[in-house]
């Protein structure tokens, strides 16, 4: 059940490692997310849109996932999973995983179009064309997770295109329109970052 996997030296953009310390500022602006998993040769991806920063060294975040959700179950049995900030261009891929289940659709990613990356020594599906990536191990709370469906994860290696992200900071202002952040507001409405202000 895994969609077309591009290597990652095949896929169009290159994506740079982004240091630990750093990370954070990938979710810092709360974009939505897709969140996706492998367990048992299965892969999912589904949307999300409550994942929130949590720490900073080791770099930890949260996100809620209902119970209903079949990535839940995965992430719980698997221990890790990937967080990955979509881009404009993938407003309707990012609709498609976040409206239907696994459950209901067995060919799921496929049908929202879905291709994975084959990431060497990392046994998590990346969803390609995703502008950012941050691979998650699962820090278990079972109480959180049954009382309150909050998840938390430790990051433990990150990536971005540096078309967008460099540097340590967020690059909207200087790249292709496409490449910036979704904000989900609700139902299929979405909104694209918007322009910098500058700094203080």
């Amino acid at each position: 059940m895994i969609p077309s996997l591009l290597p990652l030296t095949d896929i169009p953009q290159p994506l740079d490692p982004v240091p630990l310390d750093k990370a954070y500022r990938l979710l810092n602006h709360g974009p939505t997310v897709l969140v996706s998993c492998r367990h048992a040769g299965v892969d999912n991806v589904m949307a999300a849109a409550w994942v929130c920063v949590l720490d900073f060294l080791p770099p930890k975040l949260t996100l809620v996932l209902d119970k209903a959700s079949h990535t839940r179950a995965m992430i719980e049995q698997a221990g890790q999973f990937v967080v990955q900030i979509p881009t404009v261009a993938q407003r309707d891929l990012t609709l498609a995983v976040g409206s239907v289940s696994l459950a209901e659709d067995a060919d799921k990613l496929r049908h929202a179009g879905v291709q994975l990356l084959a990431v060497p020594a990392v046994d998590q599906p990346l969803v390609a064309g995703c502008s950012a990536y941050l691979l998650c191990r699962l820090i278990a709370e079972p109480h959180n997770q049954q009382t309150y469906d909050l998840f938390i994860g430790e990051v433990t290696a990150a990536w971005a295109d540096p078309a967008v992200f460099r540097d340590g900071h967020w690059q909207f202002e200087n790249a292709d329109p496409a490449l910036r952040s979704l904000h989900h507001v609700a139902g299929g409405h979405f909104y694209a970052i918007g322009e910098s202000v500058g700094e203080a």
